[in-house]
């Protein structure tokens, strides 16, 4: 847009500026950020980057470089089959729920109270197992086994995502006791004693699942599922009151350092600390944290 110059008040007509390269014909091309840098000889880093070994992924100090850092990764199983039967997880991340097609005859274990709706051909057994470890546990005595063939739905009854973790026969399993939701047959379930550190500090009570055997086994989290895979020696730290299921060992420690009043003031203490080779599943919401939330913001009577 051609502006026109002013001299003693008098407009001059626009057909007189000067262009800018007139007025100015030895300026530089482009913006300022464009100006060209030096040159670098291919193959050679630039100046001030550090030489020597890559980094291990799992560093004490630092952070790995991109290339080698892989993260927390959310879990993507989506579909499958099964001996028997196949599955499809919908609606995922907070509204979760797992659609199973069960072959004739074909049994699938659920804990009470999360189906949602089935087919008119399936058949519904209920039965309760008293056991000493239940009734300490505070868990479910009763569990429920539906028998194909049909169409199942069954969602957890807290906001949360669900994932399938398939057993081979060698691994075990340790879970949360409100994550369980089901299994095919194969599984098999069973509770064991946490140690007391564990059980005050971990978030997950005194009593765990144990899963065993081969065949699916579906659980569920409260808010998202993150899966975090840990290679030999790799140690990682969870926030207690996160877990869901593990397959490796962990202890309880301290991080925040300068005392107790440090760790007040952070609101990080005790955490669980795990060493790999395994998994962990995680969840990303606290279900204490949020009952203190909703109680400290619910309108007064």
């Amino acid at each position: 847009m051609n502006l026109a110059l002013r001299d003693n008040g008098a407009a001059t007509p626009a057909s007189s500026v000067p262009s800018y390269s007139e007025a100015a014909p030895n300026a530089a091309q482009g913006y300022p950020q464009e100006k060209s840098a030096p040159q670098q000889q291919q193959g050679q880093p630039p100046a001030g980057t550090p030489t020597g070994p890559p980094p291990a992924p799992n560093m004490s100090a630092g952070a790995p470089v991109p290339g080698q850092f892989m993260g927390a990764s959310a879990t993507m199983d989506d579909v499958g089959t099964f001996n028997g039967g196949s599955y499809r997880i919908s609606h995922r991340d907070c509204n979760t729920i797992v659609t199973i097609q069960l072959a004739m005859g074909c049994p699938l274990t659920a804990r009470p109270g999360v189906l949602i709706a089935m087919s008119p051909t399936i058949t519904l057994k209920g039965e309760y197992k008293f056991s000493l470890k239940k009734m300490v546990a505070g868990t479910d005595l009763g569990q429920s086994t539906f028998i194909g063939p049909g169409e199942l739905l069954l969602a957890p009854g807290m906001l949360g995502d669900i994932t399938t973790i398939r057993l081979g026969g060698e691994e075990s399993w340790s879970v949360s006791k409100d994550a369980y939701v089901a299994n095919t047959q194969g599984i098999h379930r069973d509770y064991k004693r946490q140690g007391l550190g564990k059980a005050m500090f971990s978030g997950e009570g005194l009593w765990v699942h144990k899963i065993s055997g081969t065949g699916l086994l579906w659980i569920t989290s409260f808010g998202a599922i993150i899966r975090k895979d840990l290679v030999e020696g790799e140690k990682y730290i969870v926030d207690n009151g996160h877990l869901v299921a593990w397959n490796v060992k962990y202890v309880m420690e301290r991080v925040a350092s300068g005392g107790i009043i440090a760790g007040f003031a952070t609101g990080e203490g005790l955490v669980c600390k795990f060493t790999g080779p395994g998994t962990v599943f995680l969840q990303t919401r606290n279900p204490r944290a949020f009952g203190a939330y909703m109680a400290g913001n619910a309108a007064p009577p």
